[in-house]
């Protein structure tokens, strides 16, 4: 089965003893994508030089949730000035997050908006986290709104924007069949990590076989979410393997007939950039 990782952060701090060589295991173990997403102004500027010296990697830049009050507005001008460069691909990571709240919900919305607003300015896709405490769904479908009052979904401006392809990507994906059904009729993608083997993820179980083929993705997250068999202390890109079987072998069980699903495709589909190799 052809490979991409579709979010690590190999900028991570985590990586600076051996980054040239979890890159080359990456690539020894078949993944023929990944995408580095920033999370602040420096994780996006050193997401954007990987992707300027390795060319089968990409870069997304922008503001996580947890960083939302603390970017400011000048910072983020750049942000916006980089996203506009062919290596990046995407804008995030961005999103909700109201189980840990380092940063207040009213930044955290403003931030989200605003990313929302330069992924259509771009026409590149946004990123987004999302996380409810446990037994919550409030984030989930704050972001769902947010999402139909930016313009994605039908009639939207996102639609003529993206001709067709995801306009956001749900990333690590966690929450109910419901919700994903929601945003799917959205046109987003929806990515799985190592996340979907926690305890009180089954729900991702029934998602997967919900997702079109060209909007289906996996991801490591690294240097979080090891899945079962990978480290413990550091997950990292080639171990994107184990979720992405998990996720084949569930979509070979429904599809009728079976078949794997063409992860590269999918990720080609939605970053779109020209001269990759």
């Amino acid at each position: 089965m052809r490979l991409v990782d579709s979010h690590a952060h190999l900028q991570s701090d985590r990586f600076d003893a051996d980054r040239a060589e979890v890159i080359d295991r990456a690539r020894a173990g078949g993944v023929e994508r990944i995408l580095v997403p920033g999370w602040n102004t420096w994780s996006s500027e050193a997401a954007l030089e990987l992707a300027e010296r390795e060319s089968w990697l990409d870069a997304a830049v922008g503001v996580h949730p947890h960083d939302a009050a603390k970017v400011p507005a000048i910072e983020w001008g750049t942000i916006e000035r980089w996203a506009r460069e062919e290596r990046v691909v995407a804008i995030g990571e961005t999103g909700l997050d109201y189980d840990r709240v380092f940063s207040p919900i009213p930044e955290q919305l403003e931030n989200l908006r605003r990313s929302l607003a330069l992924a259509l300015v771009t026409g590149k896709p946004a990123i987004l986290h999302c996380r409810s405490a446990a037994g919550r769904r409030d984030a989930q479908d704050a972001l769902l709104g947010e999402l139909r009052a930016a313009g994605f979904g039908p009639g939207g401006p996102g639609t003529t924007v993206f001709e067709g392809r995801p306009p956001a990507v749900i990333h690590s994906f966690s929450g109910p069949p419901d919700y994903a059904r929601e945003m799917l009729a959205l046109g987003v993608a929806i990515s799985f990590s190592g996340l979907v083997f926690r305890a009180g993820e089954g729900a991702s179980a029934e998602v997967v076989p919900l997702v079109p083929a060209d909007r289906l993705l996996v991801e490591t997250d690294s240097p979080y979410l090891s899945p079962p068999g990978g480290p413990r202390g550091r997950n990292e890109p080639a171990w994107v393997r184990v979720t992405a079987r998990w996720v084949a072998d569930l979509r070979t069980a429904t599809d009728d007939p079976p078949s794997e699903p063409d992860l590269v495709a999918a990720y080609d589909t939605t970053f779109t950039r020209s001269g990759r190799i």
